[in-house]
């Protein structure tokens, strides 16, 4: 039996992107969450609560048989989450903390399809050049760094700031595709690398 369509449960300009380089059909239906995190909440078990909530409040919202995936992404530094600056003062605090240091990003997926749910938590280091002031102002000046977790972007200009990283590129973006292509193909969704009649079948 055909799967229905797949909804990904985000408004993410960055994750409709990489999503769509998967080949996969799909529609955007963000969900709207309380994204605090808890008391004594460490960032692993923050952001796969976050993914999970976001997958099942779309799938309840939507209330349709479609498969659900949800991705949440944060910045970690010396176990401490970095969410989206507020303002140019919390912007330019968050560099200067990274500045010539590495931290972790964090992206958990959650697939939520016929009333189960998938998850998968992929970690990548990357490690920052050291800035300076003038150098941190002149990204704060740009439009990157507001909708972002630690307040920078890999995948723009905030690209220049990375000396390198460990692990997967597309998770600190904010979908990791060989996991993303993996939970989708245990849930029998093929993707552009995938045929279908191979996923799911006997």
């Amino acid at each position: 039996m055909a799967v229905p369509g797949l909804v990904l449960a985000s408004a993410s300009p960055r994750r409709r992107e990489l999503l769509t380089l998967l080949g996969v059909h799909f529609r955007s239906d963000a969900a709207d969450i309380d994204e605090t995190p808890l008391a004594g909440e460490t960032p692993a078990d923050y952001v796969q609560r976050m993914a999970y909530e976001k997958a099942v409040t779309v799938a309840l919202k939507t209330q349709a048989s479609a498969p659900v995936l949800a991705a949440d992404t944060t910045v970690v530094l010396d176990d401490e989450i970095l969410g989206k600056p507020v303002d140019h003062a919390e912007g330019l605090a968050m560099l200067a903390r990274l500045s010539g240091r590495e931290h972790r990003v964090m992206t958990a997926l959650c697939l939520v399809y016929r009333g189960e749910n998938s998850t998968r938590l992929v970690s990548t280091d990357v490690t920052f050049a050291t800035l300076n002031r003038a150098t941190c102002e002149a990204y704060l000046a740009t439009d990157e760094p507001w909708d972002k977790a630690g307040g920078y972007g890999i995948q723009g200009l905030g690209g220049a700031l990375v000396s390198s990283i460990r692990g997967s590129y597309s998770n600190v973006v904010g979908l990791p595709l060989a996991e993303t292509r993996e939970l989708l193909v245990q849930n029998s969704i093929a993707t552009a690398l995938d045929c279908e009649g191979d996923i799911g079948g006997e």
